[in-house]
């Protein structure tokens, strides 16, 4: 199964190391490919360097994509991140 949902970047540094590394801890026990896409560019949302590379900065609307068997789980999490500000509140 295949999702996308459009996500809104709320911390005031953006996706910055502490967020990246949050992001690919909670995708670990998932199955699912992740990808985000931000400004034409679309990236393994697994890798801390990838995510760190799209320099997403505070309001940046990101386009997450979810493709395998745990993927509307998988989106639960990653939105739910997103607006917890990855535990930065």
């Amino acid at each position: 199964m295949k999702v996308a949902s459009k996500v809104k970047v709320k911390n005031a540094l953006g996706l910055h190391t502490r967020p990246a590394a949050f992001i690919v801890k909670l995708l670990q026990p998932r199955k699912s490919m992740v990808t985000f896409t931000y400004k034409s560019e679309t990236i393994n949302a697994r890798s801390i360097m990838s995510i760190l590379m799209l320099a997403a900065k505070k309001n940046a609307q990101i386009l997450i994509t979810v493709d395998g068997e745990d993927a509307e789980a998988t989106m639960a999490y990653l939105i739910s991140a997103f607006e917890q500000e990855f535990g930065e509140k």
